[in-house]
């Protein structure tokens, strides 16, 4: 992976907020993305799949769900980059970070 291909890949919004928090979570499924980034499933599912594309993440089915994470292939820097964003960017997807959890104790939600 070259670092153009990376940082197109995570110049929208929701593509960034999603490997983010799967950064931080370490995995998360669509409906964790959904109640996290308050947004409908069809984009949140868009923007997972172009995320694969890319080679970011990879997709695990479990039952009727599909779980991501980052790809075990990326390369060491871009892995890097990823987990220093999250690191030092609370901020920037904290509210998300907080839906998730909220989302996560109500239920067993994507179980």
């Amino acid at each position: 992976m070259m670092p153009l291909q990376l940082f197109k890949c995570l110049s929208d919004n929701t593509r960034l907020q999603s490997v983010l928090l799967i950064s931080h979570f370490e995995e998360a499924c669509v409906c964790d993305l959904i109640a996290a980034l308050e947004l409908d499933q069809p984009k949140v599912s868009r923007h997972l799949a172009e995320l694969r594309r890319c080679g970011i993440l990879q997709d695990e089915r479990r039952g009727k769900w599909v779980y991501y994470r980052l790809h075990q292939d990326l390369p060491g820097w871009a892995l890097d980059v990823i987990r220093l964003a999250a690191d030092n960017n609370r901020s920037y997807f904290s509210t998300a970070i907080d839906k998730l959890h909220q989302y996560r104790q109500q239920g067993p939600g994507c179980q």
